[in-house]
């Protein structure tokens, strides 16, 4: 196959710091891949993203009835992308113990030996793959790690940093530091104003599937392979302390989507324009100033109050948009509604008077009369009941698949998991999980 580049997409894990998002119900888990996003599920953004740059094989390490069964609808064997997708077999899930045991025991299994693009199902990326590609030969690297620049306060607790020499080969590895080691290891991250930032795992790996093969074949990594071996805690720095070349090499940015509000930063920053390449393929925006994309259906659909078509409205200025709103199809917006930095779905009803900002409304859901959603997330189908004189508040709070919210509600840091009916509460603390009927019960 020459110079091919094959993708390795990691679709373990059951996407629990995502919940109530990756809920379809109360006990069944709709796989991280299939979430939605910006009009798809974020699964077609990374197989389009890839094939744009050449990667035309893909193989799929699914761990779990639901990603196995989930992801094959959506993806078929690839007919609808132009690629070849082959899946990992459901029976030997008991040897994807962490993402770095799936990607050797499958590596072996495929009997992989070109290069391959490693990447999880829980993040966007805005790369290139031949600059990847160039920094991996430069180096002679077994394994390139895609990397993202981050300020020390960004990193402190969150994410791992990467030690590297001025040819971008990486001598060290340190996990989730506190800000205190940061600045003591780094003291140009103290600086004020500098903006210094440090290389961190963006969670993408080009490897040489061959030599990484080699390297693993010995007795302490087979063992560690059979018990918890993940990527960035224990593959890569088992590599490096054993001298095999490790490089880094940075991307233009990554999105994560493992969290609601880490969604909800990606989904703006997408909406901003940050993404370029998404920004293409979500195709020519209806308006730049301010940027915002309407399909040509929702345009021509009329509010039951006015009888009038959301061009009409926008024309009149009786509904503001903007800036960075996407509305996908035959969705009905009512007159008043003012939208900002929002992604509405297909077929949804926004009400008269209602306020979004940062926020993602699911397909087929229902936003009632002069709601106020801000920096929240509601659900596929989820009624979320309003009222002029009694009007919804949801603020850094998530709506589950189907959830009916009564008029008054007010909701702030607080989950709703899928298909419950929350009466009008108010003042539940922040933290909150409402996952059953016995908790709602407990607030009333």
């Amino acid at each position: 196959m020459g110079d091919e580049t094959l993708g390795i997409i990691l679709a373990g894990g059951r996407g629990e710091r995502a919940k109530p998002l990756t809920l379809a119900s109360s006990d069944y888990i709709r796989s991280k891949a299939l979430i939605p996003f910006a009009g798809r599920p974020v699964i077609e953004w990374l197989v389009e993203n890839c094939r744009d740059q050449g990667v035309r094989r893909f193989y799929v390490v699914a761990q779990g009835a639901e990603n196995h069964s989930q992801i094959k609808l959506v993806l078929g064997h690839g007919e609808r992308f132009g690629v070849e997708i082959h899946y990992s077999r459901a029976r030997l899930d008991r040897y994807n113990v962490g993402s770095g045991a799936a990607t050797l025991h499958n590596l072996e299994r495929w009997d992989l030996t070109g290069r391959a693009l490693v990447l999880p199902v829980d993040s966007v990326f805005e790369f290139s793959l031949p600059r990847l590609a160039d920094a991996h030969d430069a180096t002679g690297a077994v394994v390139t790690v895609a990397s993202v620049g981050r300020t020390a306060e960004e990193i402190a607790g969150k994410y791992g940093v990467m030690q590297t020499a001025a040819d971008g080969t990486v001598s060290g590895f340190l996990e989730k530091p506190d800000l205190d080691r940061v600045h003591r290891l780094f003291p140009e991250t103290s600086l004020p104003g500098t903006g210094f930032t440090l290389p961190t795992n963006a969670g993408m790996y080009l490897v040489d599937c061959g030599r990484l093969r080699l390297a693993a074949r010995t007795p302490e990594m087979i063992r560690l392979a059979q018990q918890r071996l993940d990527w960035g805690g224990d593959l890569l720095p088992w590599l490096v302390r054993r001298g095999q070349p490790v490089a880094a090499a940075p991307i233009d940015r990554l999105g994560d989507l493992g969290s609601i509000p880490d969604y909800l930063a990606t989904l703006g920053d997408v909406l901003r324009g940050r993404y370029p390449w998404m920004s293409r393929a979500m195709g020519a925006p209806v308006s730049t100033d301010p940027p915002y994309w309407i399909h040509e259906s929702s345009l021509r659909t009329k509010d039951s109050a006015t009888g009038t078509t959301l061009a009409q409205k926008i024309a009149e200025g009786s509904v503001v948009l903007g800036p960075a709103v996407r509305i996908g199809r035959n969705a009905e917006i009512g007159p008043g509604v003012k939208l900002r930095y929002t992604d509405v779905g297909d077929d949804v009803d926004i009400d008269e008077g209602a306020r979004l900002s940062r926020a993602a409304i699911g397909d087929g859901a229902v936003v009632g009369p002069y709601a106020r959603v801000t920096d929240s997330y509601v659900g596929p189908m989820a009624q979320v009941h309003s009222a002029r004189d009694n009007p919804v508040r949801l603020v850094h709070s998530a709506i589950g698949e189907a959830a009916d919210l009564r008029p008054g509600t007010r909701l702030s840091g607080v989950s709703v998991y899928p298909r419950l009916r929350v009466p009008a509460v108010t003042g539940l603390p922040t933290g909150t999980h409402l996952t059953s009927s016995d908790d709602i019960l407990r607030w009333i």
